[in-house]
Parts: structure tokens; C-alpha cells; sequence
């Protein structure tokens, strides 16, 4: 039995291997006959043209075969073009799946045709063009997808589906109101600068009267004056690593004070101009400012180098921050741009030209990784480490000279016309606006501030003015969300400008 099996098998073998040689032989005569019609075609044509001497009945039937003679050399030639490439192909095809729309037309195979038959019946016998179309759409197991309509149809179901998405909207916090707590006065000049220590006993103001007064936080009581500067004194800063209070003024001086003996130990020689703005690193031992001379310098607070001068802006830097997490120095001009600064290398690392006017004023959110800045035309908040804008807090109409931010996000303005905004700053809300009042016996005019901060325990907000005092604002205890709500929020359209 196993010795038929093998032989049977064989014999299968056998005659595959002769029907695969006998079709192959058939298709070589097949291409063979077609390419010697096609030769006498062209001889018979050229044979034609050349006789003279043949009438005209003859000329007719002549051009009509010729006519006939060269639609089936072109169609050939398209053929031999199309199908030559799978010409030698392997015989056994592999198995399709079944066509879903089959037509009723059965066509005859390459194997059923006959070697025979003449090239006009190969012809007839191959499949049109618009049938071949019909096949190959009809045929579900193809690998090229034309058009997937049900891939689109879910592509614009969901874009719809996101893009009326209802928005979702923050509402403020409540915050109580603030009133005045308390005035002081003791400059002879415009107060500018203000800097509270970080033992909350003590802050220092710096006025046009060229002198730096030290004042006791709880009673407000003057405790030293320090005098060294010859011209106004524009930006103060305390150290919170070391007992030491830095000044800037319009004498082109950035001084450091022992506030242990009281006197003048350092001062760091470099800027042409007028000084505007200070900063100090909160962790190393680096001293920033900017002025006139339109660069921010970074100084060794210990042995007075000065380790860059970073330069770029057009106009007077107006406000300098600093913080650990990059960017480490963020710079704001009256050119209207805001700088990003790189520390390790000294360049600027971004440029925020989102505003209109000259920025004045900055503050940095300790938590939120986030700063804000303030100009004449809006304040803007920004996000760290690029300055991603986020968004406008408008409404303060007027130039912005301070702002000020506690740990209760409650974020304050002051512009030089005395009005001073108080905000919400996850949302925006202006939820307070109050205006300064002057001391008597001076102008509405010099209703304006130049400065202001939080203590360190954001429950009091100082203020420096044009009217020579020094303001006290505390949080208003009677109040309650229902005696003061929120009203008047709608939330606003974020443009970049």
C-alpha cells in the first residue's frame, strides 16, 4: 500500500511538471505568433504604400485594414506593456477570498484559450478596463485601501464632539476686602523703595530725600536712619542668608549695609548710569541690577566682581526677580519686553514682547511656578520655565509702578494715579479697587505708588506714595462672603496683547 502511495504521488508530481511545461510552452507560442503578425502587419503596410500601379477600389480597402491593422498593434503594445512584467509569475495563484458583488459574466482563463486562436480573439477575450475596476473594488481582501469612509466618519465625529465641548471655568476665590490700617510719615521726599526682613520685625524704605529709613513693623515707630547715597534711592533689598541690606539709587551706587553696625561695607562700581532695580539669588550669593545703562549685572555679593553684564534690552530695566528654578533672573524694560536670562551662561534664554508699553513692575508666584508683570496697558501672567503667556488681568488703568503677591493669592496693584486694584489670581477677578488718599496739606497729585509688599505674613500690605507716608492695609475682619460676594465676574476672552 505504501509503495502505491509513493507511486501515485510521483506520477502526480510527474504530470504537474507537464502541465506547468505545456502551459509555459503555450504562452512562449502565443508571444511568439503575436510578434510575427505584428512584423507582417508592418511589411504588408509598408508593401501597400509602395505599389503605384493599383486602382482605387484597392487604395479604400488598403487604408481601411490599415486602419484596422494599427488599432490592434496599438492595443498589443498597451497589452504587452501591462502584462509583460507578470508574465512569469508562478501558475498557482494564491486563494482570494470570495468577491462580495460576483458578476454574472464568467471569463475565460489564459489555460482555456487555445494556442490556435488568433491574436484578435486573445484580444476579445481579456477583460476591460472598467470591468478590471469593478473587480478590484469589489475585492475586500485587496491591501490598498482607496477610501475608508467609516475611518473619516469617526475623525469628524470626534473633532465636532471636541470642538463643542462646553468650557469649564474657574470661579474666584473669595477674598475679604482690605481697608486702611495706618499712615506714616517721616521722609521729606517721595518714598520709592520698600524691603521687609524675614524676621517680620522690620522693613526699610528708601526715598528721593537720599536717605534709608529702618521702621519697626508692629508700631511703625523709626528705629535708624542710614544715610550714603546722594541722589534718590530707588530699589532696596534684604538678605535672608545674611544681615545685609542693599541699595540702588540714581547715583549710579549699588551699596551693601551691615545692618549689625549699621554702616556702609561694600560698594559694587560698574553701572554708567542711573540704578533702577535690585535682586537677590534666594540661594547663592549673587546680587543683581539694572538701570539707565539698559543691562542687568550680576555681582559676587562677597568679593564685589562683577560676573556678567548681561546686555540685550533697549531700555532702562525697570524690575528685576530672582528665583532657584530656572529662569534664575527675569528682567522687565521700558523697551516692553521681558527677559528670561540664563544664569549659567549669561544670555537671554527668552524674550516676551506680548506688551505695549513699558513694564515696570514684576512678582513671581513661590508655588505656582509662575510670574506676572505689569505695564500701562495690561498685566500679564506668564509661566516658567519658557514664559508661556496665560493670561491679561486688565482693568487697572494706569501705569502700573508696583505689585505685590501673599500666599493667600491675593495679588495687588498700584499705579501712579493712587488707585490700587486687588486681584484673585487664579482667575483674574478684580474683586477690590480703592482709591489712595493723600495726607493733608498735599496735591491729588501725589496720590501716586511707587512701591509696595506683603509682611511675611501676608495679613498687612505696605505702601510707598508720592504724598511722603508710608500706608498700612490689613484684610477687613466684619467681612463675609455674604456681607461682600462675588459679583460682576463673567469670564473674559485671554488675548496675548
Amino acid at each position: 500500500m505504501v509503495e502505491l502511495k509513493e507511486t501515485i504521488k510521483e506520477n502526480s508530481n510527474e504530470e504537474s511538471n507537464t502541465l506547468s511545461q505545456n502551459i509555459k510552452q503555450n504562452i512562449d507560442r502565443i508571444y511568439k505568433s503575436s510578434i510575427l503578425n505584428t512584423l507582417k502587419l508592418y511589411n504588408n503596410n509598408t508593401s501597400t504604400t509602395t505599389t503605384t500601379a493599383t486602382t482605387n477600389t484597392n487604395k479604400t480597402l488598403i487604408d481601411d485594414n490599415g486602419e484596422e491593422e494599427s488599432k490592434r498593434i496599438k492595443l498589443y503594445s498597451k497589452i504587452k506593456d501591462e502584462y509583460e512584467t507578470v508574465k512569469d509569475l508562478p501558475m498557482v495563484a494564491p486563494q482570494r477570498k470570495p468577491a462580495a458583488k460576483q458578476t454574472t459574466e464568467i471569463k475565460p482563463t489564459i489555460e482555456e484559450i487555445e494556442v490556435d486562436k488568433s491574436i484578435d480573439n486573445i484580444i476579445k477575450s481579456l477583460p476591460k478596463q472598467d470591468e478590471k475596476r469593478r473587480k478590484i473594488e469589489d475585492d475586500k481582501s485587496s491591501q490598498i485601501t482607496i477610501y475608508n469612509k467609516t475611518n473619516t466618519d469617526n475623525i469628524n465625529n470626534r473633532s465636532l464632539i471636541n470642538q463643542y465641548e462646553p468650557l469649564t471655568y474657574t470661579k474666584p476665590e473669595w477674598h475679604p476686602p482690605w481697608k486702611l490700617m495706618r499712615v506714616i510719615s517721616g521722609h521729606t521726599g517721595w518714598v520709592r523703595a520698600l524691603a521687609v526682613d524675614k524676621s517680620n520685625e522690620w522693613f526699610a524704605t528708601g526715598s528721593t530725600d537720599n536717605t534709608i529709613k529702618v521702621w519697626d513693623l508692629a508700631s511703625g515707630e523709626l528705629k535708624v536712619t542710614l544715610t550714603g547715597h546722594v541722589s534718590a534711592i530707588r530699589g532696596l533689598e534684604v538678605s535672608s542668608r545674611h544681615p545685609y541690606l542693599f541699595s540702588v539709587g540714581e547715583d549710579n551706587k549699588v551699596l551693601c549695609w551691615d545692618l549689625e553696625s549699621n554702616k556702609q561695607v561694600r560698594n559694587y562700581y560698574g553701572h554708567s548710569k542711573g540704578v533702577y532695580s535690585v535682586a537677590l539669588h534666594p540661594t547663592l550669593d549673587v546680587l543683581f541690577s539694572g538701570g539707565r545703562d539698559n543691562c542687568v549685572r550680576v555681582w559676587d555679593m562677597r568679593t564685589r566682581a562683577n560676573i556678567f553684564e548681561m546686555r540685550g534690552h533697549k531700555g532702562a530695566v525697570q524690575t528685576l526677580k530672582s528665583q532657584n528654578a530656572d529662569p534664575q533672573v527675569i528682567s522687565g524694560s521700558m523697551d516692553t519686553t521681558v527677559k528670561l536670562w540664563d544664569l549659567a551662561t549669561g544670555t537671554s534664554a527668552a524674550t516676551l514682547t506680548n506688551h505695549k508699553k513699558g513694564v515696570r513692575s514684576m512678582v513671581i508666584h513661590e508655588k505656582e511656578y509662575s510670574f506676572a508683570t505689569g505695564a500701562a496697558d495690561n498685566i500679564k501672567q506668564w509661566k516658567c520655565p519658557d514664559g508661556s503667556f496665560i493670561k491679561n488681568l486688565s482693568g487697572h488703568n494706569s501705569i502700573v509702578n508696583a505689585m505685590a503677591l501673599n500666599a493667600d493669592n491675593v495679588m495687588v496693584s498700584g499705579g501712579d494715579n493712587g488707585s490700587i486694584s486687588f486681584w484673585d489670581w487664579k482667575t483674574g477677578y478684580c474683586f477690590q479697587k480703592i482709591q489712595s488718599i493723600v495726607q493733608p496739606g498735599s496735591l491729588e497729585g501725589e496720590a501716586g505708588i511707587f512701591d509696595m509688599a506683603f509682611d511675611k505674613t501676608g495679613s498687612r500690605l505696605i505702601t510707598c506714595e508720592a504724598d511722603k507716608t508710608i500706608k498700612f492695609y490689613k484684610e477687613d475682619e466684619d467681612a463675609t462672603p455674604f456681607t461682600h460676594p462675588v459679583v460682576d465676574w463673567k469670564p473674559t476672552n485671554n488675548d496675548r496683547y
